[in-house]
């Protein structure tokens, strides 16, 4: 697929670019600075979150640069899309990738090296094949951009072998300016870009990882599929939103649940046939207020702008993933919600995943130290927020808008209780034996269960000691053990075991703060409205109007075969209904609307406002 126009954007200086083909004022950010240094020649590592407007960092060199911009994304089911987008501003671009037939193939590689395209997006896979290279170098090139560069980290969360290969491009183009672009990377994980991109004088412009529209909640599972039904019903009726699960079976389950209640929900990983998952994408992407179930497998790269939620009905196995998979929700700046039902079972399994993992002890090891970070997110008494960003060397206010600053929860020694249980994981070591802890708290609250009774346990000096707590009251001090790294899990079967700082508490050296949840209060949270904060407030009658815009915009996308935020955002269209413009100029004035999406659409928007 090959978009072109009748005649290519003009190169001028990026503001020029900047305000007549994206139709922004100005940059936002160190954008402008990203911008001047690819412009001039110079490599950079950029390090921005979700929604910051990265993809702007390549795209505004790639127009003003000789050449053609070649962006390496994992993605090959959204590069359609991308290309799209850019068809809309009048951006000739186009991709090259197993998708397409060979005719299309010939087009876009006869594009290429006439000099008729502004921009190419290939899967790295594809430098893989020597005939791309070779095609690479008949034409002329502007610049590289490497998007989502932390598939390059064996500590990122989603490691592509294929970009180990990208080093080359800066053996074989030395001249050309390579730009390699991130939403998630702690420290570790940018130094680690850096050397196998070999971008060791790349400028790094590292931004703030705060994404203060979306409020983040972690609740205790207890039943998470109807919890998650609460959520949306209470606070996201009609919305588009995300649910991450942790298997392909949850997925398939979880989603046929949402349907039979009424919420037209679509699953997706990657059991299930390609064109199946591409067609729900497309739906996704197209159709207003559907929820996606879905594995890790979906969502890098989505540029859906009005995801107003995203929910894990699974613990993520890193804060990097968390801050990824969340970071999808409220794009658009206006309010989300990232939710998370976490249990003692969560803990559990993604223990046994690491021991089982195949790898040597130092990937266990990564593996492990993920986990615990995301563990200590999950139980902290602290703002989400900072503990977040602080994951990520960043440091932050409590923010006042995650569940522990709105609904602090209180803290208690529980160094007794703690001790009582790693006692009762003590004295059964002693006679050689290990269990789960379901049987372990069986043996503090006394319950004769016909195990406990076979087996003895009885006889043990704990038995009945714990009674001062409930079952889930036991299996919290459980989790948080664990996630304190005071209690383990010893195998496949998710035994119990103490640690090396278990001794410390047994001998009273050390207190255990625990955290026990603040009371909920009565009722229910009310539906957020995705224009309450930040969006351009508008009177009964802008309100009418931009209800007729998105109505326009709807029937105008699905006739290009196109995503709706394709032909114009939300922020768009709320102003102007605002500024209900009667002439071509007023509307160019308008930010988001530059001369390609003026000439296509602004004559039947302006329709529209007069109507």
């Amino acid at each position: 697929m090959v978009s072109t126009t009748t005649t290519p954007p003009d190169a001028g200086t990026p503001l020029e670019v900047l305000r007549t083909v994206f139709g922004y004022d100005s940059f936002r950010g160190q954008q402008a600075e990203v911008v001047d240094t690819v412009v001039g020649g110079g490599d950079a590592l950029v390090l921005m979150p979700t929604g910051a407007g990265k993809s702007l960092c390549y795209q505004v060199p790639a127009l003003v640069r000789p050449g053609t911009g070649v962006v390496i994304s994992p993605l090959i089911a959204l590069m359609q899309d991308q290309v799209d987008a850019l068809a809309a501003l009048g951006v000739r671009a186009a991709f090259l990738n197993s998708s397409q037939r060979l005719d299309e193939r010939r087009d876009v590689e006869a594009a290429y090296l006439a000099g008729e395209l502004d921009l190419l997006y290939l899967a790295p896979e594809r430098l893989n094949v020597p005939d791309t290279v070779r095609l690479l170098e008949r034409g002329r090139i502007a610049l590289f951009a490497i998007d989502e560069a932390h598939c390059v980290s064996a500590w990122g969360h989603d490691f592509r072998p294929d970009y180990l290969t990208l080093a080359m491009l800066g053996h074989r183009w030395p001249d050309v300016p390579r730009i390699a672009l991130t939403a998630t990377a702690t420290e570790a994980t940018a130094a680690e870009i850096v050397t196998r991109l070999e971008l060791q004088d790349a400028t790094q412009f590292v931004a703030s990882f705060d994404r203060p529209n979306i409020e983040y909640r972690i609740v205790g599972k207890d039943s998470p599929r109807q919890q998650l039904l609460t959520l949306l019903r209470t606070e996201h009726a009609g919305d588009a939103g995300i649910v991450y699960c942790l298997s392909r079976k949850s997925v398939d389950e979880t989603a046929v649940f949402l349907n039979r209640e009424g919420i037209t929900a679509l699953p997706y990983h990657a059991g299930l046939d390609g064109a199946v998952r591409a067609r729900n994408q497309a739906r996704f992407l197209r159709e207003p207020g559907l929820v996606m179930v879905a594995t890790i497998a979906f969502g890098m790269g989505i540029d859906k702008p009005d995801v107003r939620f995203v929910a894990h009905l699974d613990l993520p196995k890193s804060v990097e993933g968390y801050y990824q998979e969340t970071g999808r929700a409220g794009r658009d700046g206006q309010p989300a919600t990232a939710w998370l039902a976490y249990g003692l079972a969560d803990v559990v399994s993604q223990r046994k995943m690491i021991d089982s993992s195949d790898g040597d002890a130092a990937h266990r090891r990564r593996l492990a130290a993920h986990l615990d970070a995301m563990l200590a997110l999950c139980e902290t008494v602290e703002c989400r927020r900072v503990q977040l960003l602080a994951y990520f060397g960043q440091q932050a206010e409590p923010c006042g808008n995650c569940d522990t600053c709105t609904s602090p929860p209180q803290t208690w020694d529980g160094t007794v209780p703690a001790q009582k249980l790693l006692s009762a994981v003590w004295r059964l070591a002693d006679r050689r034996q290990r269990y789960g802890a379901g049987h372990v708290v069986d043996i503090l609250l006394g319950n004769t269960t016909p195990r406990v009774t076979q087996l003895g346990h009885t006889d043990l000096t704990v038995f009945g000691i714990g009674t001062e707590l409930d079952a889930n009251e036991w299996r919290g001090v459980v989790r948080q053990l664990l996630a304190q790294q005071l209690l383990s899990v010893a195998d496949g079967y998710g035994t119990l075991t103490l640690t090396e700082a278990s001794g410390a508490v047994l001998r009273g050296e050390r207190t255990v703060a625990l955290r026990r949840e603040a009371p909920k209060a009565a009722g229910t949270r009310t539906r957020k409205k995705s224009s309450a904060a930040g969006a351009v407030p508008l009177d009964a009658t802008g309100e009418e109007l931009f209800e007729r815009l998105r109505g326009w915009r709807s029937a105008t996308a699905k006739e290009a075969g196109v995503p709706p935020y394709v032909v114009f955002h939300d922020a768009t269209l709320r102003q102007v209904a605002l500024v209900a413009p009667t002439a071509l100029d007023q509307l160019a004035a308008i930010s988001g609307i530059g001369a390609g999406k003026l000439e296509k659409w602004g004559p039947a928007l302006l329709e529209v406002v007069g109507g």
